[in-house]
C-alpha cells in the first residue's frame, strides 16, 4: 500500500512560529514608536485649536478641521518660501548629480596620480560638521557678494553634497561591468558615447537613490539658510516654521499644519521612486 503524503504546513512548525511571532511583534512596536511623532503631527494639524492642549489628550481623531492649513498657507511668505525651498533643493540635486556623476565615473574607471588622496579628501569632508564652518562660509560668501542669495546657498550645499554624491555613485558605476563599455567602444562608440548609452541607463537606480538623499538633506537644512538668507521672502520652509512661535505663545495647530505641508513634497517624491531606491541600494552594494 502506498502511503499518502500530507501537504507541507505553510505556517511552519510551532517551534519556528514562536520566535517569528516575537520578531514580528518587536518590529510592530518599533514601527509604532517611530511612527507616533508623524501620526501626532498630522493628527494635531487637523484638530481644532480648542482641542490641541486638552488634558488628558485624545489619541483618536474626533472633530477635524482644515483651518490650521488655511492659516498656514495664508501667511505672507509661505509661497515665496516654498519656491525658495524648491529652487534650492532641485538646484542642489541637479548640479550635484551632473558634476558628481562625471567625477565618480573618472574615479571608478581611471587610474591617475592622487586618486587615493582624492578619496581620502572626500571622506574627510564628510566628517566635517557643517555648523563648524558657518562663520568662514559666511565671510567668504560676503566677500563674493553671494549672501542673501539662493545661488550662494546652492553653492554652499554643493561643497558638502558633492563628496557624498561622488562616493555613492562611485559604487554604482563600479558595479557596471567595464566589458559593456569596451564592447560599445568596439562597435564605434567613443568614451563619452559609451558612458551615455551604456553606463548612464544602468546608473538610473543609483541616480534616484542619491538624489533622494541629497534632496532630503537640502530640503531640511536649517542653520545654513538661517545664517545666509536674511530676507523673509527668500528663506526656506524650515525657517518659515519658526514664525509660528512668537512672544505670545506657540500656534501648535498652524505649526503642525506647516510641518505637514513641509514634509509632504519629500514624502511624495520618496513614494514615487521607492522601488528604484531599493534597487539602487542593492546594486550599489555589489562592488565598492
Amino acid at each position: 500500500m502506498s502511503r499518502t503524503r500530507r501537504p507541507p504546513s505553510r505556517g511552519g512548525s510551532p517551534a519556528r512560529r514562536g520566535p517569528r511571532l516575537r520578531y514580528d511583534l518587536l518590529g510592530l512596536c518599533v514601527a509604532a514608536v517611530a511612527g507616533f511623532p508623524v501620526f501626532w503631527m498630522v493628527f494635531t494639524a487637523f484638530r481644532p485649536a480648542s482641542q490641541i492642549l486638552r488634558t488628558p489628550p485624545d489619541f483618536w481623531p474626533g472633530e477635524l478641521t482644515l483651518d490650521n492649513f488655511g492659516r498656514a498657507m495664508g501667511t505672507e511668505t509661505f509661497w515665496a518660501n516654498a519656491r525658495s525651498s524648491a529652487l534650492i533643493g532641485v538646484g542642489t540635486v541637479v548640479v550635484s548629480l551632473v558634476i558628481g556623476t562625471l567625477a565618480a565615473f573618472a574615479l571608478a574607471r581611471f587610474r591617475f596620480a592622487g586618486r587615493k588622496a582624492f578619496v581620502l579628501v572626500i571622506l574627510g569632508i564628510q566628517m566635517i560638521p557643517l555648523a563648524a564652518l558657518i562663520i568662514p562660509v559666511y565671510l567668504l560668501l560676503n566677500e563674493a557678494g553671494l549672501t542673501d542669495t539662493l545661488s550662494g546657498v546652492i553653492l554652499t550645499y554643493l561643497v558638502f553634497m558633492l563628496p557624498f554624491t561622488i562616493w555613492m555613485l562611485r559604487g554604482f558605476i563600479a558595479a557596471v561591468p567595464v566589458e559593456l563599455e569596451e564592447a560599445a567602444m568596439v562597435d564605434g562608440c567613443g568614451r563619452l558615447g559609451a558612458f551615455r548609452r551604456i553606463v548612464l541607463p544602468l546608473l538610473a537606480p543609483g541616480l534616484v537613490a542619491t538624489s533622494v538623499f541629497a534632496m532630503v538633506q537640502a530640503w531640511n537644512e536649517y542653520v545654513l539658510v538661517y545664517v545666509l538668507l536674511s530676507s523673509p521672502d527668500k528663506q526656506t520652509l524650515s525657517v518659515w516654521l519658526v514664525s509660528f512661535q512668537t512672544g505670545f505663545g506657540t500656534d501648535y495647530g498652524g505649526l503642525m499644519a506647516g510641518a505637514t505641508l513641509t514634509a509632504l513634497p519629500v514624502v511624495v517624491f520618496f513614494l514615487v521612486v521607492q522601488r528604484r531606491i531599493a534597487a539602487g541600494l542593492a546594486s550599489g552594494a555589489v562592488r565598492g
